[in-house]
């Protein structure tokens, strides 16, 4: 069974910003555990300008993700459009040039990219180097850094722009409008092109097949978690839609709204996972009696 990946496997070996010691990722940068989500489109929010497209510019998927662990350490990515918090950034190894990225753009240093280990991708946000003033406004496209001590790390040319050399304490506050409109453009264009998600894969990229898979019956101790909302309205529309595989429920804790495929056996989960991925172009996060486990363990 082909595992749903994030990220290619990267073969450069990096210094200085990588850490030997994290076990997510080689580079510090990528995979971010168990799964992914494609949402349903919101309502289209205002276009606001920018002088540079690229920030707004459809991505080939707007990935969340579900609650993951490296090096024992938990994340938990959620889409949150009043993000606004202070913390060590760094800058992104010149090495990983041409990379893919966890949502399946392709890292460009000459860009104003950024990473994040929680926002949704892509988000726009300001990032502002508290030592000086400057700011610049970024698009974050990527997982990362897994270093404790980094909230960010910026593009080379985003780094240059707000005089940021190694690392600096920075703002980073995620701009509203703008992260709608992308992530608007980005569910668009699937909307609007009548075609399904990309699935990424080990061995190759294919485009999802659209079909209609029965219910399975709900009888069991496993839970297929394929989304988290701060907006109830927007949990219970993917919710119903979701009910075409099974016994689809939404889930208030604290103030998220997760949209989970409840009550399945082993074969009933591994068949919901499957028709996910391969209909939705979802990777979504599996749960065994309320604890997160490996998606393909079962």
């Amino acid at each position: 069974m082909k595992k749903v990946i994030s990220l290619a496997v990267l073969t450069a070996m990096l210094s200085g910003c990588m850490d030997l010691n994290q076990t997510g990722s080689a580079t510090g940068y990528g995979s971010d555990g168990f799964g992914e989500e494609v949402l349903v489109s919101d309502p289209s929010g205002a276009q606001p300008a920018l002088n540079d497209t690229y920030l707004l510019a459809a991505a080939p998927k707007y990935y969340i993700g579900s609650a993951y662990k490296v090096d024992d350490v938990q994340y938990i990515p959620v889409e949150d459009m009043t993000y606004n918090q202070t913390g060590i950034a760094g800058v992104i190894p010149t090495e990983l040039n041409g990379q893919k990225t966890s949502n399946g753009e392709v890292f460009d240093i000459n860009q104003m990219v950024a990473t994040s280990k929680t926002l949704p991708l892509p988000t726009i946000v300001r990032v502002t180097n508290l030592d000086n003033g400057q700011s610049v406004v970024v698009r974050v496209n990527n997982r990362g850094p897994f270093v404790n001590t980094r909230l960010m790390d910026l593009s080379p040319a985003a780094a240059q722009k707000i005089g940021l050399n190694g690392q600096a304490k920075v703002q980073i506050q995620v701009l509203t409008d703008q992260s709608i409109a992308v992530k608007n453009a980005t569910l668009g264009t699937v909307a609007q092109t009548g075609t399904s998600p990309v699935v990424v894969t080990e061995e190759t990229v294919t485009p999802a097949t659209p079909a209609a898979p029965a219910a399975p019956v709900a009888t069991g101790e496993y839970s297929v978690q394929v989304a988290a909302f701060y907006a109830q309205d927007s949990a219970d529309t993917l919710a119903q839609r979701m009910k075409a595989y099974g016994d689809a429920v939404v889930i208030n804790e604290g103030d998220m709204y997760k949209v989970r495929i409840v009550n399945l056996d082993a074969a009933q989960a591994r068949s919901v996972i499957d028709n996910l991925r391969s209909n939705e172009g979802m990777a979504p996060g599996l749960l065994h009696n309320g604890r997160w486990i490996n998606a393909d363990s079962i």
